[in-house]
């Protein structure tokens, strides 16, 4: 299935929390967003957005669950925000029961998706933050599927 793609160019944090929250206003239950970037790019900072827009009152709860590996944030729809990086590989994310936060009717979110690209559902958003200067980072979305495009066009939208 091809996919569909479309990049932003993100100024400053607030930017890139700006276009998280567009992308937290549109998730619904089942979605997942696999993001990607090195150190620094800003990935905490999108889902920091992604969960304001989701409903989670206080964005000063997110946070990096990079030792804790999963956080759960209550909202408008619950946000499963997973973090990869110190994992090897997708067996680790199986066994700490991936498959039924994608099955809860929540939203999941993963940072440094691209190191457990075998556990991500075949239909969803793919961004990837890339440093182009001190505060500048270019933001892309791929959507994989049917749905992930219906959300990518519901970002789009709310770009404007």
């Amino acid at each position: 299935m091809a996919e569909s793609e479309h990049a932003f160019e993100s100024r400053s944090v607030d930017d890139t929390r700006s276009m998280g929250r567009r992308l937290g206003a549109a998730l619904r239950g089942g979605d997942a967003v696999a993001v990607i970037g090195e150190l620094g790019a800003g990935k905490t900072q999108l889902v920091k957005g992604i969960a304001v827009g989701a409903g989670v009152r206080d964005a000063r709860v997110v946070n990096s669950p990079t030792f804790v590996i999963v956080n759960e944030y209550a909202g408008r729809i619950d946000l499963y925000h997973v973090d990869a990086y110190r994992l090897s590989g997708s067996v680790e994310l199986e066994a700490i029961g991936i498959d039924e936060m994608f099955g809860a009717g929540s939203a999941v979110v993963i940072e440094w998706a691209d190191r457990v690209q075998r556990v991500l559902p075949e239909d969803h958003l793919r961004v990837r933050l890339d440093v182009v200067g001190d505060q500048e980072r270019r933001i892309s979305f791929a959507a994989t599927g049917d749905r992930s495009r219906e959300l990518l066009a519901d970002v789009l939208a709310g770009s404007g």
